[in-house]
């Protein structure tokens, strides 16, 4: 089965359209594609880890004038204006003011100080973090201004695109090892917890922002991880108020909610470093469990202020340089690589490409026994695809909140509309309405058993005389209505009149074999780790690789709940990553494996963790 055609624009220099590589080993498989996005990942960290920082060993003694290095977690309010008589102290506006300034006046907000232990190219991976996600906001608003669907059709569109992708790829990638940096750092030390949980909220939204512009893109990727993503989503009873085969539903999450949201989260998480400053290294020696007066000591110089030696820093010039760096590998990557653009499956082109699996889908759902007739919640009161886990059935719980009668939605409505205008549909169709539902169930299950050996005679379907009755004629008529596009057309016009609401086009195309047999190809399907990968050779979303797993591990991979099971665990997984500053364990991790010497390689900084003095003639180490 040939996949479709690619409608990228223009010449590429390197072609990732053509069939991606997958590599198997154990429970993974894997696209070399995504392999390689990772391996980059990790060279990059490890080239932050231990290449040398320029100018490293430029320091200065602590500034004269603020009793602490500006941005390392100073506490004073050096700055504050408070002018104006008693009566101005006590407005609103006024209190306010003097507030924001104490909690975070200019020297922190735009610091030009640094403690000289910042010295790591770790360290640099935040602030390219936020210049990744500029480059994706504004390759964003560059496609909104052509609207949602001309990057398919305009070459200029489709440069913005891979823009987009490229950008967004850059951002998630830098987000995860910034993440990376800070755990073995252990950097919610020192009243700097909220900062962690900010930073783990701030990703957890990055993800979901993700998913939703893969939703948005209405190509066939976009397709099948809504028509999959549907069933977890349905599983913990939020299938009807966040609809991943509504398209329009998912572009405006996209463009307008999630994006709300991360940069609010982004913004507080910039903030609250500002306010509390980076952490402190780790101690070189760790202090016993017993030793109560010395992790005392030390959470004591964790919150305190950096009193050693400093570095200049200037902010602006590093996110500038950020900034222009980041800009330069999008615009790279988007005119050497493009993105890919597999164009969606539609009822027309299933009808036209395996007519026999069309017919068989529509037979099926006409006698009941297609996935979608007896899906349970929100579409039907039916058993299938109904999980649950623990006491409660979210799913029976929320409800019918979308019915759909799949042999009235899918055959018997769109043929009344064509039996208007083709009354070698209208007869057979007034024959088969006027029958009983025992009459109508005979001889709907009977073509759905004699369509397995259809032919086709000049285009037109021919079954075996075992499906007598009217049933062949309308299945014939629903060919030709499927085969010009009237029940595309049909099936949005149920809806709203947006139509951007693909539920039951969707649903409809998921029962029939070639759908899946087309993702399979595509090594989109579950086994093949599907919602990791992008079609072609473009790397997918790796990140999600946790989430993944779930679908791969014994004994989940057996259940029959294996969605709300992966939804579950998925999220106390990020719960437990949230709480790391809290439990006792996984936040000793970095001590116990002391990667962070190779972000902090002075010793005196960790004599000044531990709140001795570092000696004064000592070579430090820093970053500007």
């Amino acid at each position: 089965m040939q996949p479709p055609t690619h409608t990228g624009h223009g010449i590429l220099a390197i072609d990732l359209n053509s069939p991606g590589s997958y590599v198997h080993w154990s429970i993974f498989t894997i696209s070399v594609a995504n392999l390689v996005l990772i391996a980059v990942m990790v060279v990059i960290f490890g080239a932050a880890l231990l290449l040398p920082f320029p100018g490293r060993n430029r320091v200065l003694p602590p500034a004269p004038d603020v009793p602490a290095a500006a941005g390392a977690g100073a506490a004073g309010d050096a700055g504050v204006a408070d002018t104006g008589d008693a009566e101005d102290r006590r407005m609103w506006t006024s209190k306010v003011r003097r507030w924001a300034l104490s909690v975070l006046p200019p020297h922190k907000l735009l610091p030009d100080r640094q403690p000289g232990y910042v010295a790591s190219w770790v360290y640099v991976f935040g602030v390219a973090s936020l210049a990744a996600l500029g480059m994706a906001i504004v390759s964003g608003f560059a496609i909104a201004l052509g609207g949602t669907d001309w990057w398919h059709t305009n070459p200029v569109g489709h440069f913005f695109n891979s823009l987009h992708l490229w950008s967004v790829e850059l951002f998630m990638a830098f987000l995860v090892i910034h993440l990376w940096g800070k755990f073995w750092m252990a950097a919610w030390r020192g009243r700097r917890a909220l900062t962690w949980i900010t930073g783990v909220v701030a990703f957890l939204a990055a993800v979901v922002e993700c998913f939703t512009g893969y939703l948005s893109q209405q190509n066939f990727d976009s397709q099948w991880i809504a028509t999959n993503g549907k069933d977890a989503f349905n599983a913990v009873g939020v299938g009807a108020f966040f609809n991943v085969m509504n398209f329009g539903q998912m572009l405006l999450w996209h463009v307008v909610l999630i994006p709300i949201i991360l940069v609010a989260l982004v913004g507080g998480h910039v903030l609250l470093v500002r306010m509390r400053g980076v952490s402190h290294p780790l101690p070189a020696n760790r202090i016993r469990w017993r030793d109560r007066a010395g992790r005392k000591a030390a959470a004591a110089a964790d919150a305190g202020p950096w009193r050693g030696r400093t570095r200049r820093y200037d902010i602006l010039k590093e996110a500038t340089i950020a900034t222009l760096v980041a800009t330069g590998l999008v615009v790279v990557l988007a005119g050497v690589l493009s993105s890919p653009d597999v164009p969606p499956v539609s009822v027309q082109s299933w009808a036209k490409v395996a007519p026999a699996d069309f017919l068989a889908t529509s037979a099926a759902e006409l006698s009941g026994s297609a996935l979608a007739a007896s899906y349970g919640p929100p579409y039907n009161n039916g058993t299938a695809a109904v999980q649950q886990v623990g006491p409660v059935n979210w799913q029976k719980l929320a409800g019918v909140t979308q019915p759909i009668d799949a042999a009235q939605v899918f055959v018997l409505s769109p043929l009344k509309t064509l039996a208007a205008t083709d009354h070698a549909v209208g007869g057979p169709l007034a024959v088969y309405n006027s029958a009983t539902p025992a009459q109508q169930q005979k001889w709907a299950t009977a073509y759905d058993n004699a369509v397995t050996k259809v032919k086709f005679v000049n285009g037109n379907p021919v079954v075996p005389p075992a499906a007598d009755g009217p049933v062949p004629a309308m299945m014939s008529g629903e060919l030709t209505m499927a085969r010009s596009g009237a029940l595309d057309t049909d099936l949005l016009a149920q809806r709203q009149f947006y139509g951007t609401d693909y539920t039951k086009p969707l649903l409809f195309i998921a029962d029939g074999g070639y759908y899946a047999n087309l993702a399979a190809s595509m090594h989109l399907t579950g086994d093949q780790w599907g919602v990791m990968n992008e079609t072609g050779s473009y790397p997918g979303q790796p990140w999600l690789w946790l989430y993944q797993m779930w679908y791969h591990v014994a004994p989940f991979s057996n259940s029959p709940n294996v969605d709300i099971w992966a939804v579950y665990l998925t999220g106390i997984a990020s719960v437990l990553l949230l709480a790391i500053p809290f439990i006792p364990g996984l936040r000793d991790i970095p001590r116990l494996i002391p990667l962070h010497r190779l972000i902090w390689r002075d010793k005196d900084y960790g004599r000044a963790a531990a709140g001795e003095e570092t000696p004064v003639g000592s070579a430090t180490v820093g970053q500007s």
